[in-house]
């Protein structure tokens, strides 16, 4: 684990990236992430695929699989990929503040 500056806020991350603590999570800090991961601006619809995504991490334990993702967050997958082009599920994972899904290379 290490300590980076995010939004002018001190998080601890893993060493890919993904924050270790969801509740130091923010939205400044989700949209830095996603502009050092090649997104500029995180549109509604990236949105509502974070949020999805940390809603059901944060009540189940586990995020969602990108089959999961597509089947229920309201988004469909090519959508997903176009959003999310580096992967869908791990790139929202990380910019949402949860740990990469499981399966996630």
């Amino acid at each position: 684990m290490s300590t980076v500056m995010l939004a002018g806020s001190t998080v601890d991350v893993d060493p890919e990236g993904f924050l270790e603590h969801p509740e130091q999570w923010s939205e400044p800090i989700a949209e830095e992430i996603a502009r050092t991961n090649g997104i500029q601006s995180l549109t509604e619809r990236h949105w509502q695929v974070v949020n999805f995504m940390r809603t059901t991490y944060l009540e189940s334990g586990s995020a969602p699989s990108i089959r999961s993702l597509g089947k229920t967050s309201g988004v469909p997958i090519k959508e997903l990929y176009e959003l999310f082009p580096k992967g869908p599920a791990k790139l929202a994972a990380k910019i949402g503040g949860i740990p990469k899904p499981r399966g996630c290379i």
